[in-house]
């Protein structure tokens, strides 16, 4: 972080994919990517798919006459995960299905637990087992 009073005008951030942890090698097949003019020390790096494997970044600071020198690289990785939503329990007006949820403004469950209790094979009219709940 620079003083407050040093003469830093911006940085330039640097990043490329890898396919290995640690710092950079000799050898990349990925060119760096080049973001400038950034003006604060916190910079949001947005457009990223999960699952990547490893992205190398580096910093440099800049004044009006000369940049400097490259921080250490530091190497991250955007890693996926897996969730599943369960039918049973999520909002009335969404339909999960094996691979899909679908959202059903008209309240769905709602409707199929009303048409149920309308056959005599609904829950019964107890706060705790009510649509709304």
């Amino acid at each position: 972080m620079p003083d407050e009073d040093s003469k830093i005008d911006h940085y330039v951030l640097e990043y490329r994919k890898t396919n290995f942890e640690g710092p950079p090698r000799a050898k990349e097949d990925q060119p760096w990517m080049v973001i400038e003019g950034i003006k604060g020390t916190e910079y949001t790096l947005s457009g990223l798919k999960f699952d990547m494997k490893y992205m190398n970044f580096r910093v440099r600071a800049c004044n009006k006459a000369v940049a400097g020198e490259f921080s250490e690289p530091v190497t991250l990785e955007t890693r996926a995960f897996m969730f599943r939503l369960d039918a049973s329990t999520c909002h009335q007006n969404l339909r999960v299905e094996e691979l899909s949820a679908e959202w059903d403004a008209t309240g769905g469950k709602v409707q199929d637990v009303k048409a149920r209790e309308k056959d005599g094979k609904g829950r019964t009219a107890s706060p705790a087992n009510s649509p709304a709940r």
